[in-house]
């Protein structure tokens, strides 16, 4: 496999599920990725150090998938000078307003990207958009999928 340029964490395993999908939209897309599963709250050295040596490691975009108090996303972007995107994690409690509410308001300084509450896989075209700006394999990945959608949906301006 190449070398991950996107990084993909998650706070729980319950997380997976939905998380998947945005493995499988790298996937699909040629992206390589990297994965991590562990808390800011409760392994906050692990998600550190991660952060931390992300850029070094060659990945170029993070993603971080949370839920409740969703302090993921945040504490990554404290962290890393990379670009961070949220994906809150729909609960029990809330319904993932908590896991949506913690991401978009981040301090200034902090910036997180955020996506819909389980939008795992806006997440990764978001990252593979990203990644696009500087380099031209990933833009002619997503000028292809949006030529995709839009074969699927003819006549829909």
């Amino acid at each position: 496999m190449d070398t991950p340029v996107v990084g993909i964490i998650m706070g729980s395993k319950s997380d997976r599920e939905v998380m998947q999908s945005c493995a499988d939209q790298l996937v699909a897309l040629d992206v390589p990725y990297e994965v991590l599963i562990a808390s800011a709250h409760r392994n906050p050295e692990r998600v550190y150090e991660w952060a931390t040596t992300a850029d070094t490691r060659g990945l170029r975009v993070l993603i971080a998938g949370a839920g409740k108090a969703a302090h993921l996303a945040g504490f990554l972007a404290a962290n890393t000078p990379l670009p961070v995107i949220g994906v809150p994690m729909k609960t029990s409690d809330l319904g993932g307003m908590d896991s949506l509410l913690s991401m978009v308001q981040m301090p200034t300084g902090v910036p997180v990207a955020c996506v819909a509450i389980n939008g795992a896989r806006n997440a990764a075209l978001l990252a593979t958009q990203i990644l696009g700006a500087a380099l031209p394999e990933y833009r002619e990945k997503i000028v292809q999928f949006k030529a995709e959608q839009a074969a699927l949906s003819p006549g829909s301006a």
